[in-house]
């Protein structure tokens, strides 16, 4: 069978582009060890030599599924349309709107329509029957070929007051793309139990049911190195100019993040005699994420701290690894989980692990970290402290995290992938019927 690919290729995506790695690599792994299913990727960017997001040499690279540009009137009445939900709504919209809107609408349909023909026959060409997309996207439902699709977080449900997942329309953007992802998908990935309970609650209404949403936990990123040379070491800290200790925080800065509270800890701290150093590293670009960043500056300098936050833009994936083995410690108390990626980056390289207590991320780390409450600064300091000046504690740690890290190896990663996009093939078969009638 051949089986398309859509993997997020931008580093700047975080998260999403690091499971789009791990996928990837695992698959040109079984396919170079015997793997009999064919790969179609599409993609825009990705050289057949590529280091980080690699493929097999075997598989088909193709440019990236194709879509007409959408008008701004469409753009408006498919946000309305996601705003107001199913039902009478949308003939009251009609109603209110007059003919014109009507008009927009039938031509907006005319045109997913026409887009979703395009698409399929583009997969059709190449002979693609089962679509595997890393990330929620809307070219999933937007075609009829069957899907299996992760979603990573449902945010925008739980906390919509952060405008990441919900200002300038995001909240209604996510919601559609969600909501129709989950009721045509063939299978759906969540990243644990605590995610797929979430998906269920959400979108069960729609016709989800729990056979069909898989738990394929997060690895650490395939790129990272688990030993690293005193050379590399020494590299990373002379080309960053990093202080002599340091905890560290790859993180964009979204609000969700929390490094603002990292900034008033760390002021907290200082008020009582104790200096922290603390790099930052990741974007800030966009409306939302240069606020924030600029508020914690401006915070750190009014604080008199500044000299104490090294923000170091961007790290590339080579930096990564020496960036964790050097720190004494990640600082990670975002308010978004289920799980994340860094956590499991740090244990793999002996790096003791600061996080949130709630939901999903006290389940992931039980107690291979210092767990506190990510809206008190109170408890962020403390734990800061401890981690700082508690090396037993964080030797320690570091144990623990190496210990649980081992209980998910990316052999079971594998087996779980390839048992999944098994289940997928036999499933696709009773799916045309569900997508045909969207």
């Amino acid at each position: 069978m051949r089986i398309g690919i859509v993997p997020i290729e931008d580093p700047h995506f975080g998260g999403v582009y690091q499971y789009s790695a791990t996928m990837l690599d695992t698959l040109r792994q079984w396919t170079a060890e015997g793997g009999t299913e064919e790969f179609v990727v599409f993609s825009d960017t990705i050289p057949r030599d590529a280091s980080r997001i690699s493929i097999n040499r075997k598989w088909i690279v193709r440019s990236r599924l194709e879509d007409e540009p959408i008008s701004w009137k469409q753009q408006t009445l498919d946000f309305l349309r996601s705003a107001i939900g199913e039902g009478f709504h949308r003939e009251a919209l009609r109603i209110l709107l007059g003919r014109a809107a009507g008009k927009e609408q039938q031509e907006a349909d005319l045109n997913r329509r026409n887009r979703r023909e395009f698409g399929s026959e583009q997969l059709r060409r190449e002979g693609v029957e089962l679509m595997l997309f890393p990330a929620a996207n809307p070219l999933a439902f937007e075609t009829d070929i069957p899907y299996v699709m992760a979603i990573h977080d449902l945010q925008h449900r739980l906390q919509p007051e952060f405008p990441e997942v919900s200002a300038d329309g995001e909240w209604e953007r996510r919601e559609h793309l969600f909501r129709n992802a989950s009721r045509y998908a063939t299978l759906l990935l969540a990243d644990s139990e605590v995610g797929k309970e979430d998906i269920l609650n959400f979108y069960g209404e729609y016709g989800v049911t729990p056979d069909q949403v898989k738990v394929l936990p997060f690895l650490p990123a395939s790129y990272l190195k688990r030993e690293i040379a005193q050379e590399e070491r020494q590299r990373v800290r002379t080309t960053y100019q990093l202080p002599d200790r340091y905890l560290f925080y790859p993180a964009q800065f979204w609000p969700h993040k929390n490094h603002r509270r990292i900034v008033q800890a760390m002021a907290l701290l200082k008020d009582r005699g104790m200096r922290i150093d603390v790099v930052f590293c990741g974007s800030h670009e966009g409306k939302v994420r240069y606020r924030a960043f600029r508020d914690i500056m401006t915070l750190a300098s009014k604080a008199g701290i500044q000299e104490n936050i090294h923000y170091m833009g961007y790290a590339s994936d080579e930096a990564m690894s020496g960036l964790y083995a050097e720190a004494v410690g990640l600082v990670m108390p975002t308010f978004f989980g289920p799980t994340n990626i860094p956590v499991l980056e740090a244990w793999a390289l002996g790096c003791p692990v600061l996080t949130s207590d709630i939901r999903g991320i006290r389940e992931q780390v039980h107690d291979a970290g210092i767990l506190v409450d990510p809206a008190s600064v109170e408890s962020i300091a403390e734990g800061i402290s401890k981690l700082w000046t508690d090396e037993r504690l964080a030797r320690d740690l570091a144990c623990r995290g190496e210990a649980r890290l081992a209980t998910y190896t990316p052999d079971d990663y594998r087996q779980r992938l390839i048992d999944i996009l098994e289940e997928g093939k036999i499933r696709r078969c009773g799916v045309h019927e569900k997508v045909g009638s969207r």
